[in-house]
């Protein structure tokens, strides 16, 4: 999952920016969630370093575009930062902040997808292992460290995830030869869970640092706790 912040005092021209990261999703699958504010001072007074693309507009009253990203920069040097600029010549004040780039408004969806391609496959080069998968929504890609776990629903999956629940058409067993060998393991035949979500083992559950449970069977139980402990000490 790539994080993007769109940050510009025009509305108009943040939803509209959205819309196109959206519409770029759904052709590709390359699965963005878009946060959008209306000034510098909002999006760094929450900033965590949490973002993966920022667009950022250059001329915004109070803190402006070039003063936004200085701040950011102190706390995030990696974070690709992409102008929005309506005059070339502010361009030019991009690179002292080392920006990835800018783009001229109003913007094509061609121009943005351009941009998009040209960052998205440098950021899924360091990404960590997904899996992507198609249902009636449209097309997913999902990171495996997104995910808590999977259970069987209605002759299906449902991947549980932390932007939500996701129906896969796959069979559990399908799914665990794909992932089983990347920090999941079986604790009932019905579920399939994410060690590194995992907070503790009960007699007959596994207790998530989420604050779900999930069963643990009798059968299961042995390859669990010693999937878990391999886990653990790989992780120590």
């Amino acid at each position: 999952m790539i994080k993007i912040a769109i940050c510009d005092d025009s509305e108009k021209v943040v939803e509209g920016l959205k819309r196109l990261i959206e519409r770029y999703t759904e052709e590709t699958g390359v699965q963005m969630i878009p946060y959008t504010f209306l000034r510098g001072q909002e999006l760094v007074s929450s900033y965590i370093g949490d973002y993966d693309i920022i667009f950022l507009d250059i001329k915004m009253p109070g803190l402006n575009g070039i003063e936004t990203a200085k701040k950011i920069r102190e706390i995030d040097k990696d974070v690709i930062i992409i102008f929005l600029t309506s005059m070339l010549q502010y361009a030019f004040e991009s690179y002292k902040v080392n920006a990835g780039n800018y783009i001229q408004k109003p913007i094509s969806y061609m121009r943005l997808k351009d941009e998009l391609e040209r960052w998205v496959q440098k950021l899924l080069v360091k990404e960590e292992p997904y899996i992507f998968f198609h249902n009636n929504d449209g097309k997913h890609r999902i990171f495996l460290k997104n995910i808590s776990y999977i259970d069987t629903f209605n002759r299906n999956l449902l991947v549980h995830t932390d932007i939500g629940n996701l129906v896969c058409f796959w069979s559990l067993k399908e799914m665990e030869s794909k992932i089983g060998q990347m920090g999941f393991q079986r604790s009932h035949s019905a579920y399939l869970v994410n060690l590194f979500y995992v907070e503790n083992v009960e007699s007959t559950e596994v207790k998530l640092c989420t604050n779900e449970r999930i069963p643990l069977s009798k059968t299961k139980k042995k390859g669990f706790l010693e999937a878990l402990a391999r886990y653990w000490g790989t992780r120590g």
